[in-house]
């Protein structure tokens, strides 16, 4: 019997984790490639053969997705599985328009076959987009969950960018922690606050390996998701994070619908930011799709260190890179915190970005007046710094999750912009929390 040959696409996360559950070690399947879109520089490498397993003795190699229908009939592939997130419904059926058209069939992997079954309880922690604020969700669960005394884990969504062999089982528990095992500046935003709140934080490519091992120190694993993808756990509570920011998307991307239709609680963050009658859109949407949910409305107020390095000045507003390029954000804390504190003008970075940040901005073109703090790689990291030196402006304020000044070398005036969690009202996440500690 013939083997059924496959291609996965997806982004360094999803696509290899779906590879692991679904078709190592299956002899019925063989899977040729994948194809890496939305992450500068993965493409051309390869899925190691010691992740990869026994069928796959020279690993599987990796190629850009625009190479996908060359792929499809050089391979002779019967079938593409689609593995990422945060896109357009129409987007996915764009993509699998073209490849039916190419001969071979496109799937969609469900829930039931790519979520691990824990011997621990599992809160997972879900959006509809990037850039919705699961992260702070995420720690006011993991607050809650520790003063209850319950020893907590949190699993991250993984953002395997480096050697993926000596990525296959991660374990943050201090600052050096990301040091020492070569973390990008997107890795560093989602662990940094963790380990700060004193979180046991994992990450990798093996997430079965990942959460058996988290397993053995944790009363609770929390699911930290990423994008707005899916849980890898199979969760005993499901929180999903809406944005009424960008009101509709909570049903028109992947696989951000199927969150809401999924989750036990729905929290509406950035009700201080949105107009009213977003929050009320988004409301009714989530009601009409999911009528069991529990709804927590929330804020997410800032703060920053020193407003007056702010006020009246011009400024560089650097914002959390993947929630302004595929999360299309338009603005973030700190555009907030320039308009909150009086800045005189927002500067425009794109004459002076520099090498893959000009990129960046060639790919993303409605980025507009707001540098992205990309940092996938060493010359990116250096290319970021090289652009914030370039731009003429008096001040600099740093959105994004971590202090930069700590990796990177700003040569202006400089102020971080923070922000936490605030429910509104009830039902909050104490009272969903207490339910679920019964």
């Amino acid at each position: 019997m013939s083997k059924k040959r496959v291609i996965i696409m997806g982004a360094a996360g999803r696509d290899f984790h779906n590879f692991n559950l679904i078709y190592r070690d299956r002899e019925e399947y063989e899977v040729v490639a994948f194809t890496a879109t939305q992450i500068p520089d993965i493409h051309g490498r390869k899925y190691p053969a010691q992740l990869a397993g026994k069928l796959y003795p020279n690993g599987i190699p990796i190629h850009p997705e625009s190479d996908l229908i060359r792929l499809i009939n050089e391979y002779q592939a019967d079938e593409v599985v689609f593995s990422y997130s945060d896109v357009p419904h129409e987007y996915v059926m764009h993509r699998g328009s073209e490849v039916i058209a190419a001969g071979a069939a496109f799937t969609l992997a469900g829930s039931r076959a790519t979520m691990i079954k824990s011997t621990k309880p599992v809160i997972a922690v879900c959006a509809v987009r990037t850039g919705s604020g699961k992260s702070q969700t995420t720690r006011k669960v993991s607050q809650i969950l520790k003063e209850a005394g319950k020893k907590v884990a949190v699993v991250r969504h993984p953002m395997p960018y480096g050697d993926l062999v000596a990525q296959k089982v991660q374990r943050f528990a201090t600052l050096d922690d990301l040091v020492k095992q070569h973390c990008t500046i997107e890795e560093m935003e989602e662990y940094e606050p963790h380990i700060q709140q004193g979180t046991i934080v994992y990450a990798g490519v093996d997430y079965e390996a990942i959460l058996r091992q988290a397993e053995q120190e944790a009363d609770v694993v929390i699911w930290d998701g990423g994008n707005n993808d899916m849980p890898f756990y199979k969760p005993d509570l499901m929180i999903t994070v809406a944005d009424p920011l960008r009101p509709g998307d909570e049903v028109s991307y992947h696989p951000g619908e199927a969150n809401i239709l999924m989750a036990d609680v729905v929290v509406i963050n950035k009700i201080d930011s949105a107009d009213s009658e977003d929050v009320s859109e988004v409301r009714a949407t989530i009601r009409e799709r999911n009528p069991r949910v529990v709804i927590i409305e929330a804020a997410s107020p800032i703060s920053v260190e020193d407003p007056s390095i702010i006020t009246g000045k011009r400024v560089l507003v650097i914002e959390d890179g993947p929630t302004l390029t595929h999360g299309e954000m338009s603005y973030g804390a700190g555009v907030v915190a320039a308009e909150k504190f009086g800045a005189e003008d927002l500067v425009d970075p794109r004459e002076s970005a520099v090498g893959s940040i000009a990129a960046v901005f060639e790919k993303y073109p409605n980025t507009g007046l707001l540098l992205p703090a990309m940092g996938y790689g060493a010359q990116q990291v250096r290319d970021l710094e090289a652009t914030i030196a370039a731009t003429d402006c008096d001040a600099v304020i740093i959105g994004t999750p971590i202090d930069l000044r700590r990796i990177i070398h700003i040569d202006k005036p400089a102020v971080r912009v923070s922000y936490e969690l605030q429910e509104i009202g009830r039902p909050n996440l104490m009272d969903v929390m207490a339910r679920f500690l019964k």
